[in-house]
């Protein structure tokens, strides 16, 4: 992985500096979205956000990406210092184009893990080990890490960085995203709260 470039990000929250790193081995580029002096001693108010088109672009309302990102930068920009990691790893991993066909299973009945193992692939695909060279390139060690998903936790202890705090992140669900919700506290291990039944028109 190696750093490429930066610029200023104005947003409605901000303004935040861009940087962008590129993948050797695939050429994929992620970007760190930053505020403040992240080389600091004091932990880093992080986010690990993987891509996701249909959520962070398109606006749909079958996951909770869009507004998870939108929340993180707020949060960033609240304190005054911490990063978002977009990390392009789109569909847990699978691409854009099987992500859409695994839209397609789950409109037949499938759930969101049933749709990704049909197709051949793990619930889960996404690694993290990717994230190393743009944290230590901040000097980041110790995080405060905005996540619902134990697994995100575990993969940055087990690369060597120390998670002191983990901040929920939780969305309030609506009648399209609800029992993706359900399934990602109940297969893959989300900490969600039990309210998933109450809902946001």
């Amino acid at each position: 992985m190696n750093y490429v470039t930066s610029s200023r990000l104005p947003t409605e929250w901000g303004e935040f500096t861009l940087h962008l790193f590129k993948e050797k081995k695939t050429d994929k580029e992620h970007l760190v979205i930053a505020m403040g002096d992240l080389s600091s001693s004091e932990p880093v108010l992080l986010r690990l956000h993987s891509e996701c088109l249909t959520g962070d672009a398109l606006f749909s309302l079958r996951c909770d990406c869009g507004p998870q990102l939108k929340k993180a930068l707020q949060r960033v920009a609240e304190q005054g210092r911490g990063a978002v990691l977009y990390l392009r790893q789109e569909g847990r991993g699978i691409g854009l184009i099987n992500k859409i066909r695994a839209y397609h299973l789950q409109d037949e009945g499938a759930d969101t893990v049933e749709a990704n193992t049909q197709l051949g692939f793990e619930a889960d695909a996404r690694e993290y080990d990717i994230v190393r060279p743009m944290l230590d390139f901040f000097q980041i060690h110790d995080v405060r890490l905005m996540t619902n998903n134990p697994r995100k936790v575990t993969a940055l202890e087990n690369l060597g960085y120390n998670v002191v705090e983990r901040i929920e992140h939780r969305i309030k669900p609506n009648p399209y995203n609800q029992y993706y919700l359900h399934t990602k506290a109940l297969k893959l291990g989300h900490m969600l709260d039990n309210d998933l039944d109450k809902t946001e028109d």
